[in-house]
């Protein structure tokens, strides 16, 4: 598979920005962050393998787990950390929060507290994109305990049906918060998509240059006006379900063997030993990346530190009522 430099470097450079983000959300989540975070430490392959085929213009919709994909887009990361602060200079002046975060201007739809909830909404963009003619996708992130509902089919048969440029992406991390998915889960995920009559593309989703080169062929096809894909990436999770799992005294639902089996496949690791391997990067490349994202880190956090709180009397406005 051949990769311009250009692809290179955003795939390292945004991976190596969310697990750096997400670690950082991991130390400072109990004394500074309002609420709950779902960390994407582990996933990261499959949200910048996606996104390396997306253009500004193009729609995403996310999950409660949607740092990953928030970043791998582009979004600011000193106005996410604000949002994540609950402050008034936050992507959503403070009213999304870790669960809703969202920027229009880049396409991002907003991550969803609601599973399956960005499936619909993806969909539904898809068809603007459709009426429009403007070449672009949609992309939809969702879970395996998502794709079990029936928003999702329902999702999966109009886009079908009318020929929508959409993209569906489930993150098959093996659980449903605590319980595994494999018992409730019949058949596989990328199996369902023959009933829907579109391309059902399995991908490892730990391999950041498979992952590209998967949705790169899903991607395409839509622009082209040929239809829906799904794709089930495969993947793993190495934190918590979520950062407040520590309180749920007794929670184990997960071997040890199991993690170290996954962390040992680390989607960073992997491919900076490729790069290395090949001669695209050096160690030295590697540090000055690392030392760039944590000073843009550090400034983050400052700015989110520092930016006032929202003025109560906000409450009512950038909100919509039916």
């Amino acid at each position: 598979m051949e990769l311009s430099p250009e692809i290179i470097g955003f795939m390292l450079e945004r991976m190596l920005k969310i697990r750096r983000f997400e670690e950082r959300l991991k130390e400072i989540h109990r004394r500074s962050i309002p609420g709950l975070v779902h960390l994407y430490i582990g996933e990261e392959a499959v949200a910048v393998g996606v996104c390396a085929n997306l253009t500004k213009q193009d729609i995403l919709t996310s999950t409660h787990r949607g740092h990953g994909h928030t970043i791998a887009k582009g979004a600011d990361l000193k106005r996410m950390m604000a949002e994540l602060f609950a402050k008034e200079d936050g992507l959503c002046r403070g009213k999304g929060g870790s669960m809703h975060v969202a920027d229009a201007s880049l396409g991002i739809l907003g991550a969803n507290g609601i599973v399956s909830g960005g499936v619909t909404l993806a969909t539904g963009a898809g068809l603007a994109a459709q009426m429009k003619g403007d070449g672009s996708v949609s992309v939809c992130f969702f879970g395996d305990g998502a794709a079990n509902q029936g928003g999702v089919y329902e999702s999966l048969n109009l886009a079908s049906a009318w020929q929508l440029p959409v993209i569906f992406v489930c993150e098959n991390n093996l659980y449903h918060e605590f319980s595994p998915s494999g018992p409730v889960t019949a058949g596989t995920v990328a199996g369902r998509a023959a009933g829907f009559a579109m391309p059902g593309l399995v991908v490892d989703g730990m391999d950041v240059r498979a992952v590209y080169q998967t949705a790169k062929t899903a991607v395409e096809r839509a622009r082209r006006g040929e239809g829906p894909s799904l794709i089930e990436a495969k993947t793993y999770r190495f934190e918590a379900h979520d950062e407040g799992e520590f309180a749920l005294i007794g929670t184990t639902y997960r071997t040890e063997a199991e993690v170290a089996e996954w962390v040992a496949r680390d989607p960073i690791d992997q491919f900076q030993s490729w790069l290395l391997a090949e001669g695209y990067k050096s160690q030295a490349d590697f540090d000055k990346l690392e030392a760039q994202i944590q000073q843009a880190l550090d400034e983050a956090v400052a700015f989110a530190e520092n930016s006032p709180w929202p003025d109560p009397a906000q409450a009512l406005e950038d909100i919509f009522a039916a």
